[in-house]
C-alpha cells in the first residue's frame, strides 16, 4: 500500500484542511501517513494557527508513534527502487532512483532484502532529491545499526517525508 495525499487547493490549503469534516480530514491525513494513530493525533490538534503549527503537530505525532503505529506508517511506503505502478507520490519521491544503472538497482534490491531480513520492515528514507547511489550508501551505512537506533532514524525519516507531503498538499502540488 502506498500513500496518496489528496491535494487541498492552495492558497487556502490550510483553511480547507482545517474545515474538513472529521472523516474527510482523517482520509486526507491517511494519504500523508498510513498510521491511523498519527492521523488521529494530528487531527486532534486542529484548528492550526498556521502551516508551522500543522507541521509541528505532524512532527509531534510522529515522535509519539508506538511500535504498532510506526509499523502502520511503514506499511504505507513502497520499497525503495520499486514505487507502485501509477503511484505518483512514490514515483515523484523516488525520481532520483528511476533510470539508475541496472547493476546499481540490483545492489539496491539486495541491500533492501538484507535490511528487511535484519529489521523486519521496509527501509525508509526520505528519498526526495537522492540518487540511487546515495540511497544505497545510506542503506549500507544504516544496516549495522541496533534496532533501537534504527527505529529513531526511521522515525526522523518519516517526519521528513510527512512534512514534504503536507507541504505539497497545502501548496496544491
Amino acid at each position: 500500500m502506498t500513500n496518496h495525499p489528496r491535494a487541498v487547493d492552495a492558497p487556502d490549503g490550510l483553511d480547507a484542511l482545517a474545515a474538513a469534516d472529521a472523516a474527510g480530514l482523517r482520509e486526507i491525513l491517511l494519504g500523508v501517513c498510513a498510521s491511523r494513530a498519527w492521523a488521529d493525533a494530528v487531527a486532534a490538534t486542529r484548528p492550526w494557527r498556521g502551516r508551522r503549527a500543522l507541521l509541528d503537530a505532524s512532527a509531534a505525532a510522529t515522535a509519539a508513534l508506538s511500535a504498532a503505529g510506526l509499523r502502520d506508517a511503514l506499511a504505507g511506503h513502497a520499497r525503495i527502487g520499486v514505487p507502485g505502478a501509477g503511484d505518483a507520490t512514490t514515483e515523484r519521491e523516488q525520481a532520483g532512483v528511476r533510470g539508475a544503472d541496472p547493476a546499481l538497482l540490483d545492489e539496491l534490491r539486495r541491500a533492501n532484502a538484507a535490511y528487511e531480513a535484519r529489521f523486519g520492515q521496509v527501509f525508509l528514507i526520505c528519498a526526495t532529491g537522492r540518487t540511487a547511489a546515495t540511497v544505497l550508501a545510506a542503506l549500507r551505512e544504516r544496516l549495522p545499526n541496533t534496532p533501537a537506533a534504527e527505529t529513531e532514524i526511521v522515525r526522523d525519516e518519516l517526519r521528513k517525508i510527512n512534512e514534504i507531503r503536507i507541504t505539497r498538499m497545502l501548496d496544491g502540488a
